[in-house]
């Protein structure tokens, strides 16, 4: 039965962090309901870096498996744009080939390997919680293929949670 709780719990976790908005068209419930994507979350910022204004909800409301058809050459020209001496970065990927990853926003999850989202070594296997996200897209961005140029352009300079994240489930860090 404890095992069961646990199962409900955790799967009611997951759910919450489903970015949805219900559209009852206006209040007419005789007209239906229907649902709509409102946010991707599986890479941070990239959708608030790489896209422009009018494209956000767009890329947002693209099913991954279309987004880097509709998006990776935008993201391209805009990587380009922001870093022009990009050649390749510390994946060994050059512009390209980078966005079209980046283009694609999914969480890639190893099932027999570390969980990090890049730790130099083991890269998009997934995120974890102390995971520094924005330094690694920072370092994937202006490092270059070392990920040490551009010194200054590699880190936000937040390095930690503000509080610690918790050891058993849920994990997350008690609200401020």
């Amino acid at each position: 039965m404890k095992t069961i709780k646990i199962t409900l719990v955790a799967m009611a976790a997951m759910l919450s962090f489903v970015a949805c908005k219900k559209d009852n068209n206006n209040g007419n419930a005789e007209a239906g309901v229907k649902y709509e994507q409102q946010d991707q979350m599986a890479r941070p910022a990239i959708n608030t870096v790489f896209n422009a204004a009018p494209d956000k909800q767009t890329f947002n409301e693209t099913t991954p498996s279309a987004q880097a058809a509709a998006f990776g050459a935008k993201f391209n020209a805009r990587l380009l744009a922001l870093n022009p001496g990009y050649t390749t970065n510390a994946l060994g990927l050059d512009a390209s080939t980078f966005t079209g990853i980046l283009s694609t926003d999914v969480l890639n999850v190893s099932l027999n390997g570390k969980t990090t989202f890049f730790d130099g070594t083991n890269v998009l296997t997934g995120r974890a919680l102390n995971d520094d996200v924005i330094d690694a897209e920072l370092t994937l961005i202006f490092g270059g293929p070392t990920g040490a140029s551009n010194p200054g352009l590699t880190s936000d300079h937040v390095n930690a949670n503000d509080k610690p994240f918790l050891t058993s489930f849920p994990y997350l860090a008690t609200p401020n």
